[in-house]
């Protein structure tokens, strides 16, 4: 092996990890999508996230579940403009146990497999190119 194929390796294998994990939260969504309770969130507050370029702003959703028990969660993620203002209703999906819960939207629901997939496409391209050139 030439110095280089070291690299190009070393690139597969990264692109194959993502490609895994990005799988792995795809089954997750699909799984709480067909398993989960869907309702409305009712946005309560923005919280002011500090940043290098000013503020973005992070919602706190609440909602009440079956048991009648009335829950707040914050978003994982803040934006600026704020993606919500306070009293919007949102409609979320939440599993059983209540310990996974997303706003159903595309982005709400698969923000990371399209993140992870965008990071390991130009990986598996240069890897493959790679490939190519080298045995043809």
């Amino acid at each position: 092996m030439k110095g280089f194929d070291y690299l190009y390796v070393g690139l597969f294998f990264i692109a194959i990890t993502l490609v895994f994990y990005a799988y792995k939260n795809y089954t997750k969504t699909q799984q709480l999508i067909a398993k989960g309770v869907k309702t409305k969130a009712k946005v309560i507050n923005l919280i002011e996230v500090r940043s290098d370029d000013g503020y973005t702003y992070k919602p706190v959703f609440e909602y009440t579940n079956k048991l009648d028990k009335v829950i707040t969660f914050e978003s994982s993620y803040s934006a600026k403009p704020a993606p919500y203002a306070i009293g919007d209703m949102v409609q979320i999906i939440y599993s059983k146990t209540n310990t996974d819960r997303k706003v159903i939207s595309f982005w709400g629901l698969y923000r990371w497999v399209v993140i992870l997939l965008c990071i390991a496409s130009p990986m598996l391209i240069i890897v493959g190119g790679y490939i190519y050139y080298r045995f043809s």
